[in-house]
């Protein structure tokens, strides 16, 4: 399905999605966040503990796994910042096709050796030109379906596995807290929320280095916005994609920001109680429902990757601070 026909993921599509990823990627636990805190609860949806480390998996793997066997035959390619490319490599190992990668510069080194580690052909470019892969969907001299990391079908609706988990797990569910990347993750887990417990109140969360979702909901439209370069390499952009636009208005309601030392302290919280390695777009949700913009009551912070730098990791667990402010 090409991105103008982008919807929310349906009922029907998430189960063939649940079907495509059994075996393969976790059902993930919802844990609960051992810090006491007035009014509300907290509780971590671990996309962290997944395999090859990030929620990616159940798009990657549910994208493979329902395009035509035949147009696979030249392979796959993509253009990720890392955790799309592992799992998209994941299955084009499983299936035994090539995977092409195009990366920006700068892109973890983790996340490069993950994706050579599984065979994929890893190509680094320029932020500018890597977003234009991105948004053409194409690089010259590459052959391969192209799977874009967020707007496809089928990533969508592999991303809304994670919305039907939650609810399972949590029924008083009473706010999802999700990093914004390009959507994808939010977009998914929104359409299952929509559809079954519309009350849930959906969180954008950037950091300070970008806000493009943000911009647009305030705008009412994409507009773009000024990116930082920071260690948050997950998340934020220039601006929201024009097919992922009309999606996000339908599932956001708020949008929360958070700062670098937000992100650091929420990375230190989760290794320190709980022995969980996050990165930084995966422990930004926590650091938002910490700081009081999702709101009250049962809420869900997703935990989206872990695959952060060791030497950062051991930089900030090293940090002489107390876990949280007093």
């Amino acid at each position: 399905m090409t991105s103008s026909a982008l919807t929310l993921p349906d009922a029907a599509q998430v189960l063939v999605a649940r079907e495509n990823i059994r075996g393969v990627a976790l059902r993930t636990p919802l844990l609960k966040l051992n810090v006491d805190l007035p009014d509300l609860n907290i509780f971590l949806k671990l996309e962290n503990l997944q395999p090859w480390g990030s929620f990616k998996i159940r798009a990657a793997v549910n994208a493979v796994r329902t395009t035509d066997s035949s147009r696979l035959k030249a392979g796959v390619l993509s253009a990720s910042s890392g955790n799309f490319g592992q799992g998209l490599a994941f299955a084009a190992r499983a299936l035994g096709i090539p995977a092409t990668l195009v990366v920006p510069e700068g892109a973890a080194r983790n996340k490069i050796d993950a994706l050579m580690e599984l065979g994929a052909k890893v190509i680094p470019l320029p932020f500018d030109q890597w977003w234009h892969v991105l948004t053409s969907r194409r690089l010259s001299g590459e052959e391969g379906v192209f799977i874009h990391p967020v707007a496809e079908q089928a990533v969508l609706a592999g991303n809304a596995t994670i919305g039907e988990e939650i609810l399972e797990d949590l029924p008083s569910c009473d706010a999802v807290a999700v990093p914004f990347g390009g959507g994808g993750l939010i977009c998914g887990i929104g359409s299952v929320m929509r559809r079954l417990k519309p009350a849930v109140r959906m969180v954008v969360v950037e950091s300070e280095a970008a806000q493009p979702a943000a911009a647009a909901l305030s705008a009412g439209h994409p507009v773009p916005v000024s990116h930082l370069e920071s260690f948050v390499d997950g998340m934020g952009s220039t601006t929201v994609l024009q097919d992922m636009w009309p999606l996000l208005r339908q599932v956001a309601d708020q949008p929360a920001c958070v700062s670098l030392a937000q992100i650091i302290a929420a990375i230190r919280l989760l290794a320190v109680r709980h022995h969980l390695i996050a990165e930084a777009a995966g422990a930004a949700s926590l650091a938002a429902a910490l700081s009081g913009q999702v709101g009250s009551g049962n809420v869900v912070c997703v935990i989206s990757g872990g695959n952060i730098d060791p030497a950062r990791l051991s930089h900030i667990l090293d940090a002489r601070r107390p876990l949280l402010d007093s």
